[in-house]
């Protein structure tokens, strides 16, 4: 059975907001499967967003553990993280899932991977999936060129400008501000 992947999700802070979109496009192979995949969670008694890029399932099933870890440590953002990638890269089911996550809450913004990797960008923007070069570059370009739009207008634009380029990228947008 082919693998369901393929996305665009982006991370944003400027101007004190956080805020999260993702296309909605799942592809298997070269067919889209569906397109209106809701890719972004609210996690932790809606404090804490998390969205994922890559196996559907593979995804779910790190949110939900990423979602207990931050019940374990009372909604820190960054130690739950830490503690995940850790259990991601050394439990032998969980390092075999392949996905990706950017999580966020009011304070902070995080990329996740398998190889242990927990990543706070210099930038304030995160990006993964097969569009998040078009759109993080779309945000860099925004950021220093209209600062004056909001964190979830960035979003907006970035993923339009990744959709209007990347085949596995979609304009059903589902975007949240924390």
């Amino acid at each position: 059975m082919p693998t369901i992947h393929a996305t665009t999700v982006i991370g944003i802070v400027h101007n004190g907001q956080i805020c999260i979109g993702a296309d909605g496009q799942a592809t298997m192979n070269n067919t889209i499967a569906k397109s209106n995949v809701k890719k972004i969670r609210r996690l932790h008694n809606n404090l804490v967003l998390a969205g994922f890029a890559g196996s559907t399932a593979d995804a779910f099933a790190l949110i939900e553990r990423f979602d207990q870890k931050l019940d374990q440590f009372r909604g820190q953002l960054k130690r739950a993280a830490i503690e995940l990638a850790k259990d991601w890269r050394t439990d032998r089911f969980l390092r075999r899932l392949e996905a990706m996550l950017i999580c966020a809450d009011a304070n902070e913004l995080l990329v996740i991977s398998g190889t242990g990797d927990v990543l706070e960008p210099d930038s304030g923007i995160a990006a993964i999936g097969s569009g998040s070069l078009y759109a993080q570059s779309a945000a860099y370009a925004l950021k220093r060129h209209a600062p004056h739009l909001t964190a979830e207008e960035m979003v907006r634009e970035s993923l339009t400008i990744a959709a209007d380029t990347c085949i596995y990228t979609n304009h059903n947008f589902m975007i949240e501000t924390i």
